[in-house]
């Protein structure tokens, strides 16, 4: 039901008040027994990130009749809660992880994605903790934490760009437990209007003796060996709007960010920059676009 009213007030007017007079007119009727309201003894622990894929629904639905108020779809959050014992202190830890979790939201009509929006399900899109204060209060070290290369959905508004985490895990008795959806293709973020599809969720344990784990996303993960390094990839946000109307100007300063590859700059956008001077080459941009039809502005 939240899921149902936050989406309906992304889509009215923001000037509206939003008080219980409101939500009156609103009427929801979910059948008991059905996916979205189990009966006992269906599982329902993972309910509350159902919200992210229900307000897709909606999104998609609406998409056609209000075009220019939707959004294309935001990463689905996969998180990694881990607890155990700080050697340092004697004493034990839990932490969610707030450094990687939800990646980039969807672009709108005018406006791109958010870029790694954060734990945004529960805490109000809390974006990282400080590196520093992650150390202190847990047994890890943060090895790399950054912005990931054609993460987000090209688009003539593209989507947010999804970010990468990696740090070692020095706890004793170490669980991890996943929580969270979109390692599957079918749960990327969905592109509107010409928009693409964002990256798509990662998640790995490498332990000490050099083997990989994939774990589930749904899954209790037990007596991770001290010496594991965690590596995530948070997924890039969907992409609104055919991507070679997007302006020239804005791909290239993506390429100089390093949100988009020279490649997809090229296969996406229609933008040929050359790899030296990442200066842009008219001709051969003007070629491409003027394939398809699309000049860009």
């Amino acid at each position: 039901m939240s899921a149902i009213i936050l989406t309906f007030l992304m889509l009215v007017n923001p000037d509206m008040p939003h008080n219980d007079g409101i939500i009156r007119p609103i009427h929801i009727h979910i059948p008991e027994g059905s996916f979205l309201n189990v009966k006992y003894p269906g599982a329902s622990t993972f309910g509350n990130s159902i919200t992210g894929p229900h307000a897709d629904a909606i999104l998609k639905a609406l998409s056609k009749a209000i075009p220019n108020r939707v959004t294309a779809g935001w990463n689905r959050m996969l998180a990694f809660a881990i607890s155990g014992k700080d050697p340092r202190k004697g004493a034990p830890y839990v932490d969610i992880l707030f450094n990687a979790l939800k990646g980039g939201s969807g672009a709108t009509h005018g406006v791109d994605g958010y870029d790694h929006i954060g734990l945004i399900n529960c805490a109000g899109g809390i974006l990282a903790q400080d590196p520093e204060m992650f150390e202190l209060t847990t047994p890890h070290l943060l090895l790399k934490h950054e912005y990931v290369t054609d993460s987000a959905g090209a688009g003539q508004w593209r989507g947010g760009v999804g970010v990468e985490t990696l740090f070692k895990i020095y706890g004793e008795n170490v669980t991890g437990v996943t929580f969270g959806d979109g390692v599957d293709e079918d749960a990327r973020a969905f592109g509107l209007f010409k928009g693409k599809q964002g990256s798509i969720n990662k998640l790995e344990l490498t332990y000490p003796d050099g083997n990989v784990y994939q774990p589930q996303s749904k899954e209790v993960i037990k007596n991770i060996p001290k010496g594991t390094t965690f590596h995530e990839i948070a997924g890039g946000g969907g992409g609104y709007g055919d991507p070679m109307k997007r302006p020239v100007e804005r791909v290239l300063k993506d390429v100089r960010n390093g949100f988009v590859s020279l490649e997809k700059a090229r296969d996406d956008y229609g933008v040929v920059i050359d790899p030296v001077t990442l200066r842009l080459n008219n001709e051969e941009t003007t070629k491409l676009r003027g394939q398809s039809g699309k000049q860009g502005v």
